[in-house]
């Protein structure tokens, strides 16, 4: 979870059955200085944490490198193709947390009929884009539990 390292993180703990609400408090904001911190009542859900938001950040550098790539495949200089790229995500995210919509809604409202993004939505579902995230995810949250799983000597 690499952008725990700029204090924007995203994590989940689970307290167990000693821990008191003052300690769960306490594991609260720890995990908190690195970003935002989820409380879940079921230890088998770290591992889907996992595959999402520890493994996300991969996800989301290969999308952003996709994006800028696609910009210098139609002309635009590297480094500015990169920062647009990077804002694009850096912004969607936001109005995603700020907002409280759904990213379908946000979607639409950025889709106009006929126009340029339903176009490039139509490419990107076409190849299976959101099956794809979510086997990676999945993907990854199984290899999560394999690591999870004590060895054999």
């Amino acid at each position: 979870n690499t952008p725990a390292l700029i204090g924007l993180g995203a994590s989940c703990f689970v307290p167990n059955s000693l821990c008191r609400p003052a300690d769960a408090s306490i594991v609260e904001v720890v995990m908190g200085s690195c970003g935002v911190v989820e409380k879940l009542s079921d230890e088998k859900l770290l591992d889907a944490v996992t595959g999402l938001s520890g493994s996300g950040p991969a996800y989301v550098y290969l999308m952003i490198e996709a994006m800028a790539d696609g910009g210098v495949r139609m002309g635009l200089p590297r480094a500015t193709a990169m920062r647009l790229a990077a804002q694009t995500v850096l912004g969607a995210g936001k109005m995603v947390l700020d907002t409280g919509k759904h990213p379908g809604e946000l979607k639409d409202a950025v889709t106009s009929p006929g126009g340029t993004t339903i176009a490039g939505v139509h490419a990107l579902e076409g190849r299976g884009f959101r099956g794809t995230v979510m086997d990676a995810v999945q993907a990854a949250t199984k290899r999560s539990e394999e690591l999870g799983r004590p060895t054999p000597y």
